[in-house]
C-alpha cells in the first residue's frame, strides 16, 4: 500500500516537473527566436490569447497561427529575455492547468530610438498530456504592468 502511494506520489513530481520544463522551454526558445519549435509545445488545436490592460488584444488557434503570430510579434525586438518566476501546477489526470509569472524585458526600435520594454506577465495555462507528452491546450497571458525605458541611444 505504501509503495502504491509513493510511486503515485513520484509520478505527480515527475509530470509537475515536465509541465515546468514546457513553460521554462517556452521561454527560452522565445529568446532564441525558435518558434516553430516553441510551437510544437502546443497541441495541434491549441487557444492562445493575450490580454493588455484587461482586454483581449490577441488570439491564435492552432499551431500555424500561433507560430505566424509570435514571429511577427518578435520581429520588431533585437532582443527578448524571458525570466519566469514561480508557478502552480494542479493535475487533473491527463490534463492540468497552472497559474505562472514571468518577466519579460524587450529591445527595440520605437520611433528611431532604442528602447527597452519590461513587462509583468501572469500565464493560464491549461495542459494535456498526449503520446506521454505534456502540451499546453490553452493559454492565457495576461500582460499586467508595462515600464518603457529610453537607452538613450540610436538605433545602427
Amino acid at each position: 500500500m505504501e509503495e502504491t502511494n509513493l510511486t503515485i506520489r513520484i509520478s505527480a513530481i515527475e509530470d509537475k516537473m515536465a509541465i515546468r520544463e514546457v513553460f521554462d522551454t517556452f521561454s527560452i526558445l522565445a529568446d532564441e527566436r525558435n518558434l516553430q519549435t516553441q510551437a510544437l509545445l502546443f497541441t495541434e488545436n491549441a487557444i492562445v490569447e493575450s490580454y493588455f490592460n484587461g482586454q483581449l488584444a490577441l488570439a491564435y488557434n492552432g499551431r500555424k497561427e500561433i507560430s505566424e503570430g509570435f514571429s511577427d510579434f518578435v520581429k520588431n525586438f533585437e532582443t527578448l529575455y524571458h525570466i519566469n518566476g514561480q508557478q502552480i501546477v494542479k493535475l487533473n489526470g491527463n490534463k492540468a492547468n497552472s497559474i505562472a509569472y514571468c518577466h519579460v524585458t524587450l529591445v527595440g526600435d520605437e520611433n528611431g530610438k532604442k528602447m527597452k520594454t519590461n513587462l509583468g506577465v501572469i500565464y493560464h495555462d491549461e495542459f494535456e498530456r498526449l503520446d506521454k507528452k505534456w502540451l499546453i491546450s490553452k493559454r492565457k497571458s495576461f500582460f499586467t504592468w508595462q515600464e518603457k525605458v529610453d537607452l538613450g541611444q540610436p538605433l545602427i
